[in-house]
């Protein structure tokens, strides 16, 4: 019984996210959903990449938090289109939440949507908002067992971004082996080793991000 009621809660969000996913289809908009563990790096990620790109796409920000409106605030300074969503609770954006918000953006002058998500490494993934990719955030801190421990997160990943790499000199991880237990759950995985705070490996995922743009025009 409760099986069924999940396998229904996850089929009417698909519909909804189908929906979502047509709109931002005909508007040209590149959706990125956010998800990360709290504390990884997504706001801090999204306001580099904000200030990186904005001059040269036109970049929205949805928000998702279970309380406060602090991420949105930091995004709004950075003189983007963002929307908070407070989930009161809840551990995951779903796709009535995202269709909500969108009604309070101008996907018109949108060419990339940014969807952070609420920090949580598994209810995230099991909610399809419309989104083209799945991207999964992990810090260095966070260690190399983390692929393993919760694969779902990584299998339904489009990209890792693997952050906070100026730390590796002080925490036990192994980043080749955090890689390999990646690619064991999800081979087809783009991969990015970045530092927020240095600027490393930043350039590469933005040109990939302007390709992928470019792509979707």
């Amino acid at each position: 019984m409760k099986i069924g009621i999940v396998k229904d809660i996850l089929e009417a969000n698909d519909m909804i996210a189908e929906g979502n996913r047509r709109l931002f289809k005909g508007k040209g908009t590149l959706v990125m959903n956010l998800m990360s563990s709290p504390g990884a790096g997504k706001t801090t990620l999204l306001e580099k990449s904000i200030s990186a790109l904005k001059d040269r796409v036109g970049i929205g920000v949805i928000e998702g938090d279970i309380q406060t409106e602090l991420d949105a605030e930091r995004i709004h300074k950075k003189g983007v289109e963002v929307v908070q969503i407070n989930t009161g609770g809840a551990c995951h954006l779903d796709a009535t939440m995202v269709s909500q918000a969108i009604e309070k953006l101008d996907l018109t002058n949108i060419d990339i949507l940014f969807i952070e998500n609420v920090g949580n490494l598994v209810c995230p993934a099991e909610f399809r908002l419309g989104e083209d990719m799945k991207v999964m955030i992990l810090s260095i801190a966070e260690g190399e067992d983390k692929p393993l421990k919760y694969p779902l997160m990584f299998h339904e990943s489009q990209v890792l971004i693997i952050n906070k790499i100026d730390l590796l000199p002080y925490c036990d991880c192994d980043i080749m082996r955090l890689r390999e237990n990646s690619l064991k759950i999800n081979p087809n995985l783009n991969i990015f080793e970045i530092s927020c705070k240095t600027g490393r490996g930043l350039d590469v995922w933005y040109e990939w991000l302007i390709k992928k743009v470019g792509g979707r025009h």
